[in-house]
This record gives C-alpha cells, structure tokens and sequence, in this order.
C-alpha cells in the first residue's frame, strides 16, 4: 500500500487509560491493530526469555540501547509496510521519535486516551494484569518510568483526546464515534 494513501491511527494513554478498549474497538470496525508492547513481548519469546512485565521492562531498555529508541515503532513499521490495509491502529506509541517513524508510513493522527490517576489506578487494580502495581506507590513509579520515554509530549500533542472517565458502554460509543469520523465509516 503506497503511505501517501494509508492512513495510521497512534494510539497513545497511560497505563489504564483505555487504550486497550479502543484497539478492541477498531479490530471490531476491521481496522488491523498493531499493539507495539507485543514486539518486545516477541523478541523475549525469540530469546527465551519469560514474558513478566519486569523482564518485559528490562528486555524493552535492552533493545532500544542496542538498537537506537525507535527500535519498536520501526520494528512495527516493518509489519505495517508489508500490510495492504488502507487504514491501521498502532497501539501504544510512546515518543514523538516514534512517531515521526510512523509518519514515513503515511498520514498520521494521534489519538490519546485520557483517565486520571485514580480512575487508572483502579482500573489497574480491577483488571489484575499479572505484574500490574498493587500499591499506589509502584503504579506513580510505573507512570513515571512511561513518562520518561516522552509519552507525556506525544499526549500534549495529540490530534484528539478522548477522556475516559466515563462508564465502559460511554467510553465504547464515544471510541466508536471517532474512529467512525477518522475512517469515513459513519
């Protein structure tokens, strides 16, 4: 597919935030999702190495040292060059590197998914991820550490926000409605 004509959806939250519920979303709409956590979640069954979220953690510093920041977005580029799909959704792009990867692919829009702390804390607590923080001390330490990869900038600078403080349903609708409007489907 030439880029000038695919259009790439970067989705961009916190952890908890939603992004998973708007993925789910567009895979129901026939929109292809490419989730970025899952080329690490690869490489560690590649190198034999258990999927825990800190061995996850490690492994992620691990690539982008060894093969420069945007390792993961190029790696998930190289997935979509080779896709025929005129639109797709990448799910958790964390830089603004990683975005200008995204945009040698083609139009882009950032689309960041909002929720305050404490909606997302318990969220976390709810969904009992294995390796989600337990306690309000290791899940500030977890947004700190996602910060620092520059996701803060990529949510400042997003094309649309969608809160989601609201119940499950509201949210689903409201993910719907915009992804309907990007894609011409409504």
């Amino acid at each position: 597919m030439s880029g000038a004509h695919r259009l790439i959806i970067l989705v961009a939250g916190m952890p908890g935030s939603g992004k998973s519920v708007l993925s789910s979303i567009a895979r129901s709409m026939g929109i292809p999702v490419y989730v970025m956590g899952d080329i690490v979640r690869e490489e560690a069954r590649r190198r034999g190495i258990e999927p825990t979220p800190e061995n996850l953690n490690r492994l992620a510093r691990l690539l982008r040292e060894e093969h420069g920041s945007t390792v993961v977005a190029e790696r998930t580029a190289s997935k979509i060059a080779s896709d025929d799909h005129s639109i797709v959704l990448v799910d958790g792009v964390r830089s603004l590197d990683e975005v200008a990867v995204f945009e040698k692919l083609g139009k882009t829009v950032i689309v960041a998914v909002h929720a305050s702390p404490r909606t997302r804390f318990e969220r976390i607590r709810r969904r009992g991820r294995p390796g989600d923080p337990t306690t309000w001390e290791e899940f500030r330490q977890r947004d700190l550490t996602e910060l620092g990869f520059g996701l803060g900038n990529v949510i400042a600078l997003a094309d649309y926000m969608l809160v989601n403080e609201l119940s499950l349903e509201e949210f689903e609708a409201e993910a719907k409605r915009l992804l309907s409007r990007l894609t011409g489907q409504g």
